[in-house]
């Protein structure tokens, strides 16, 4: 959403906001003063209501003041949760309202005898507090839904609770009024029992109100929301979506979704998928904020792709693969390029080495048949200077997580075919340990690697400063 339209957006909020103070301000004033006229304990409890939803709806227009404000360093996810403690405020003071109503009820029933006065003003209030509370709960009802906004739906839930416990009022008041005429004594406590019904209705709106306040704040989404964005994220170049989080700050969703691609695709490939699968569920959920994660895809759904990803470790040139399937078990041919300085005990091990490597990593591959051929003379026909620049940007990333002081120089990358070597110079401390130097190459290696999936060979170069 825009800067313009977000602007707009939290304009039209607080002026639906204050509508809803200003109600509660006529109403508050309007019951109180009907109530301490004619003694209702009914229309008293209503005055009551009103005045902490006036409260409430204070708190409102200051919650979504607060939560129009963009992030921050101190809240990179915005203030939108401010919402939700608003909600959660305002079941608080339900509850209170609710044991204040329910004691003064039980006390006139059982242990009183107040006089209720009912006059015409007993029923004005009342058709007034209908009126209003209905134009001013459609108001924030049509906000709340438009907008997102839990806090504006709360303050409509309100308002909407007020209609129907002022329905309960009339109700008791037109029970005593009858009661006065006909002289039906079963009838002259219905003022108290009237405000009974208001508790219970409260009641029932603190416990929605409590329980989706609690819950948002909690950060817990419905099942069918995860369902709906991992199927939104599944687009063509996934082979899987693993791991879906979605949780929700007042107005706002923010969606963080791990998705796993073939090994074997290059990283601009990778990048347009995650673009595809963030566009997906954006359009399954308007407005979200969403961040895809992409990690390599390394199962036996891609054998091929793995055959020439340990061929490179390895230090081998793969080419010729034949995979073939029989019970559910598969078979691979393929031939693998050695140095010609090696003897064949020494290709031989090397290639062996390879061949459990490729086993451990697919497991239904139950052959492995290789042909061992020397490597031709030159495999590298050109220097590439996109390539070069993608792993220099993926160096630094890797050099800015290390203690230890590190000297890259004399980095070489070249291209053959679909293949890029790497060949890097790197000075160490003199006392480095040589098994301390061996495992910076191996983490670096793997670093590079899964940056720049088009790597095949590479050549990792260790000295000290001395030698550079």
């Amino acid at each position: 959403m825009s800067a313009a339209l977000t602007a707009e957006a939290d304009r039209e909020k607080r002026a639906v906001a204050f509508l809803s103070v200003s109600a509660a301000v006529l109403l508050t004033a309007t019951k109180l003063a009907v109530g301490l006229w004619t003694n209702s304990l009914g229309i008293l409890s209503e005055a009551a209501h009103s005045g902490l939803d006036l409260l409430a709806a204070g708190m409102t227009f200051w919650a979504i003041s607060v939560s129009g404000r963009p992030a921050d360093e101190d809240h990179p996810y915005g203030h939108g949760k401010v919402e939700n403690l608003s909600a959660l405020f305002e079941t608080l003071l339900l509850l209170l309202t609710t044991v204040w109503i329910v004691w003064e009820a039980l006390e006139r029933l059982f242990f009183l005898d107040a006089r209720v006065e009912v006059n015409a003003w007993s029923f004005v209030v009342i058709a007034l507090s209908i009126g209003v509370n209905t134009v001013s709960s459609r108001a924030l009802n049509r906000a709340a839904a438009k907008h997102s906004s839990q806090a504006l739906e709360a303050d409509a839930l309100h308002f909407s609770t007020d209609v129907w416990s002022s329905w309960v009022v009339l109700i008791g008041l037109v029970g005593m009024l009858v009661a006065k005429r006909f002289g039906l004594s079963a009838l002259t406590k219905a003022d108290a029992v009237a405000a009974l019904g208001v508790a219970l209705i409260v009641l029932w709106v603190c416990w929605r109100l409590g329980k989706k306040s609690v819950n948002d704040l909690l950060d817990a989404a419905p099942k069918e929301l995860h369902e709906k964005v991992a199927a939104a994220a599944h687009v063509e170049g996934v082979t899987e979506v693993r791991q879906v989080r979605v949780r929700r700050s007042g107005p706002s969703v923010f969606a963080d979704v791990t998705i796993a691609v073939g090994a074997e695709i290059p990283l601009e490939r990778a990048h347009e998928t995650a673009d595809r699968a963030e566009a997906a569920v954006r359009a399954a959920l308007p407005g979200a904020d969403v961040v895809v994660h992409v990690e390599p895809c390394e199962d036996d759904d891609g054998p091929l792709a793995m055959a020439r990803i340990l061929a490179a470790r390895h230090g081998l040139g793969a080419h010729g693969i034949r995979i073939s399937e029989e019970d559910g078990h598969l078979s691979m041919e393929l031939h693998l390029e050695v140095r010609e300085d090696l003897t064949l005990d020494e290709a031989h091990q090397l290639v062996s080495r390879f061949e459990a490597d490729l086993r451990g990593r697919v497991p239904r591959l139950s052959s492995v048949v290789t042909h061992i051929e020397p490597a031709a003379e030159c495999l590298l026909s050109r220097r590439d200077p996109e390539g070069e620049r993608r792993v220099r940007e993926s160096l630094e990333r890797f050099l800015a997580g290390e203690t230890s002081p590190l000297t890259p120089h004399d980095l070489k990358v070249s291209a053959a075919g679909e293949e890029l070597a790497l060949s890097l110079h790197c000075a160490l401390p003199p006392q480095t340990a040589i098994k301390d130097a061996h495992d910076f190459t191996v983490r670096l290696e793997k670093h590079l690697r899964a940056a720049v999936p088009e790597l095949g060979r590479v050549v990792i170069h260790v000295e000290p400063p001395d030698a550079a």
